[in-house]
């Protein structure tokens, strides 16, 4: 779930420090207006309070910046200082599949965050691997996974093979596998030819949903087979494997939902969003259910706490010498406890 304000949860006493670099198109901006900018989830109100809590300096020099109407220039770099919230517990764990030169893949494990983000801050993959690995470990992902979802996830040598993996996603040369399970009876194959865009009419800033392309939809492309068909519940679902043609944000459970078969456990696309909303309202003081609790028993609701969705192979041209390589990983034990993997 999400929230606007990053303190929202009751601080540790420690503090985090968030690195800012002012860009080329937010030149000439004033302080406020940038930090608002970047960190879409505070209010010009919040952001003009944390700045005149002396909370923003310039990271070359140390100095306070007090004045939210002062002009940053680009290149600008900035530390924002804010107390550190109690996290989520996660799973703070990943497997290695592959390490070499000039690529490294990981099994990334379902509820892990791969970036901060207003609720998480070291409980993320990138915090993790700087205790493993070191801080200038020097590798750069090349895609990313949703924080509930699961599998491969791969990362190049910074500045080297990072940008040949991030160009053959952007080129579409890499196979992408999907295994998932989702409500209902799927009968057969299906092509799922559809322009996504953020949700019209939704109060939920990063939910997507059907767009014309000329109303800001942009092209999404997902083959979808069935490969076992179960029950849940006393509900039948259907374990498929979506191999998605374009990259587009939540595009898989999209497309599911749409044609009638949202993702098993999926709190965003799989119900009514003002189940989500309650939550999220919540989490933010303003519902009388402890936030906790209630996402609880959302999830007891769904019977499953992630949705279910799984990257299970990923297959591409290596970085290093352009030999073909494919890395999959397993079928996680949540989701096998519901429906077993196909032999």
């Amino acid at each position: 779930m999400s929230a606007d304000d990053g303190d929202m949860e009751p601080p540790t006493g420690e503090l985090i420090h968030i690195p800012l670099v002012v860009d080329s198109a937010r030149d000439g901006f004033r302080l406020d207006r940038f930090l608002v900018s970047r960190i879409t989830r505070l209010s010009r109100t919040r952001v003009q309070q944390i700045v005149a809590a002396g909370r923003v300096r310039r990271a070359d020099t140390g100095e306070t910046l007090l004045r939210p109407a002062q002009r940053l220039r680009a290149g600008d770099a900035l530390v924002l200082e804010r107390p550190a919230p109690r996290e989520p517990s996660v799973v703070l764990d990943y497997r290695e599949l592959h390490r070499d030169a000039d690529l490294l893949v990981l099994d990334k494990p379902a509820g892990l965050p791969v970036h901060p983000s207003a609720r998480y801050h070291r409980h993320t993959l990138t915090a993790l691997m700087r205790e493993r690995l070191g801080v200038g470990h020097g590798w750069e992902m090349a895609h990313r996974l949703d924080r509930e979802t699961s599998g491969v996830l791969i990362f190049g040598r910074h500045g080297a093979s990072a940008t040949t993996l991030k160009r053959a996603f952007i080129a579409r040369a890499v196979e992408k596998r999907y295994w998932a399970l989702c409500t209902g009876c799927l009968a057969g194959p299906v092509r799922i030819d559809m322009a996504l865009g953020p949700a019209l009419g939704s109060a939920i800033r990063i939910k997507m949903g059907p767009r014309a392309a000329g109303d800001g939809g942009v092209p999404a492309v997902t083959e979808v087979v069935p490969l076992a068909r179960g029950s849940f519940r006393g509900a039948p679902i259907t374990l498929i494997e979506a191999r998605p043609e374009t990259g587009r944000q939540h595009q898989i459970r999209v497309h599911l939902s749409e044609i009638g078969h949202p993702l098993l456990g999926d709190k965003l696309y799989g119900l009514d969003e003002s189940r989500f909303l309650a939550v999220v309202d919540g989490e933010r003081g303003g519902h009388s259910t402890p936030p906790a609790r209630a996402l609880a028993e959302l999830e007891a609701e769904l019977g499953l706490g992630r949705h279910a969705l799984h990257a299970v192979s990923l297959a591409f041209a290596h970085p290093g010498d352009g030999r073909p390589v494919r890395f999959t990983a397993p079928w996680p034990a949540d989701l096998a406890a519901i429906m077993a993997a196909p032999s």
